[in-house]
């Protein structure tokens, strides 16, 4: 995962929830007549090229290139705030 900012590129109002998905493998077996699982194996995560995402505003899923991608065209700016009492 990537440490740059996101923006949903769906709903577009989203910069700070997300989800990151990931995939398990899990083996197992199963007695071919009454279908009762006999044997299971440990999960195993597997290794993804690259993170799905997904906004947690819309549910919208999408690859981590493509949050970033959006946030980059769309860019947060920083406002400077000078508060001034009297």
């Amino acid at each position: 995962m990537q440490d740059k900012p996101y923006f949903c590129p769906n709903c577009r109002s989203n910069r700070v929830k997300f989800s990151i998905i990931s995939s398990f493998n899990q083996r197992f077996m199963k007695d071919a007549v009454t279908g009762n699982v006999q044997e299971v194996d440990e999960p195993q995560q597997i290794q993804d090229s690259e993170p799905m995402i997904q906004c947690q505003v819309c549910s919208f899923t999408g690859n981590e290139l493509r949050f970033i991608k959006q946030a980059e065209r769309e860019p947060r700016t920083m406002t400077p705030t000078n508060p001034t009492y009297t």
